[in-house]
């Protein structure tokens, strides 16, 4: 055992790790290059394993049916899954579901407990999280167009939303939208309503296709159209103008999410890039591993990777003790660091196969296509590096936000 570990931990690494490759692996040479529906009945009954074995829900406490275990252990569970792009969703922890489970159970009613969080859990629906707006920039989301205007017992919701992930095959949907937009707190204009996928006025007007690629299901990203979608009051989160609040408390722990899957992503290329330098042959007995720049390319990788690694079981050890808030600067650290260390494992290993890299014949490609917004979603390097050298900055005396 070490600091981040334990023998509860280590144990169900194992199990999962067979489980993976007994069953989730083999699936990606048949299915990875077809649209995510050809794929789910198969990923379904995986997820009827993963129940029977008891690994179910390993984000969330045991008296919520889960495996009851901290951020800093799940974290290492999440990396271990993010080495297949079907992991998480076996094991019922996939985003935008794990952060909306976590959303709900912290702040929702009992009557969304029941009606959205339990079938969620149960993993019987999917849910999507419908935030970014195109006509806006997403590094500052209290700009925002969409509105809800209370009526009576319900809100009317008008609005455009882009990138809402997974919109596709959802049975509802968390909106982001104005519900006070006189407040004199610009934090405060905007809640969380829930938007069942099935209500007239909303619309799922398609699957945005991201470097060629569209899909659908769990790997599509949608845009929506809100038109005078009728929803009850009931189906707000928390209280009127908590939006903001909400919105931050569910990134905190989601940036712990991404970076760990990162990391299995870095590892599973890694391994890809190291199997192929020890094997590709040159001529007259050379291999590329024999060269100088492979080498310095593994060598960077390995100690990138782990830097990784322990900077965010760090910062997830931290939130356990003291919660997300006061976590808050590691936090944007290892989200940017992380997401160019992703994307450079990533080209290395694509470098290293040569054109094999950019076909899609290995899962390389598949991954730089799906990743690269890594660096964009959830708030951009640019944001968070400014974040963390105001921060600094502000204990010598500057702050950077007042220019006179």
């Amino acid at each position: 055992m070490t600091l981040f570990s334990s023998e509860k931990l280590e144990q169900n690494l194992a199990k999962i790790k067979t489980l993976l490759e007994e069953h989730v692996y083999p699936l990606e040479k048949h299915y990875m290059n077809l649209p995510f529906s050809e794929v789910e009945d198969e990923l379904n009954k995986i997820r009827e394993i993963v129940k029977e074995k008891g690994l179910w829900n390993p984000h969330l406490s045991e008296n919520h049916g889960g495996m009851g275990f901290s951020l800093v252990e799940f974290g290492q569970i999440s990396e271990l899954l993010g080495t297949s792009p079907y992991g998480h969703f076996c094991f019922n922890c996939n985003a935008p579901d794990i952060g909306n489970q976590e959303l709900l159970l912290g702040n929702a009613s009992d009557y969304v407990k029941q009606t959205y969080l339990e079938p969620l859990i149960k993993g019987e629906i999917h849910s999507c999280f419908s935030m970014t707006e195109p006509e806006f920039a997403g590094s500052n989301p209290v700009n925002m167009g969409t509105t809800a205007v209370k009526d009576g017992d319900h809100y009317i919701i008008n609005g455009h939303k882009w990138f809402t992930t997974a919109a596709d095959g959802a049975s509802f949907a968390i909106v982001m939208a104005n519900t006070n937009p006189e407040a004199e707190n610009e934090y405060q204009k905007a809640s969380m309503i829930i938007v069942p996928t099935d209500t007239e006025g909303f619309y799922l007007t398609r699957n945005i296709s991201v470097m060629g690629e569209e899909n659908d299901g769990y790997f599509s990203h949608g845009e929506i159209e809100y038109k005078n979608c009728k929803v009850p009051v009931k189906n707000l989160i928390g209280n009127e103008g908590e939006g903001f609040r909400l919105a931050q408390q569910r990134l905190g722990p989601g940036r712990i999410h991404h970076c760990m899957r990162w990391i299995g992503i870095c590892e599973r290329a890694f391994d890809l890039m190291c199997k192929r330098a020890a094997s590709r042959a040159l001529g007259k007995g050379i291999k590329l591993g024999h060269k100088q720049s492979i080498q310095n390319w593994i060598a960077e990788s390995r100690a990138e990777i782990n830097a990784s690694r322990y900077m965010v079981l760090h910062t997830a050890k931290k939130i356990d003790e003291v919660g997300a808030k006061e976590a808050r600067m590691e936090i944007s650290t290892i989200k940017f660091y992380v997401a160019n260390v992703l994307m450079k494992v990533l080209d290395r290993a694509i470098q290293t196969h040569g054109a094999l890299g950019i076909t899609d014949d290995t899962i390389l490609s598949f991954w730089y296509r799906h990743e690269r917004g890594a660096r964009i979603y959830d708030g951009p390097d640019e944001v968070h590096k400014t974040a963390l050298a105001g921060k600094i900055l502000k204990n010598y005396g500057l702050d950077i936000k007042k220019t006179s």
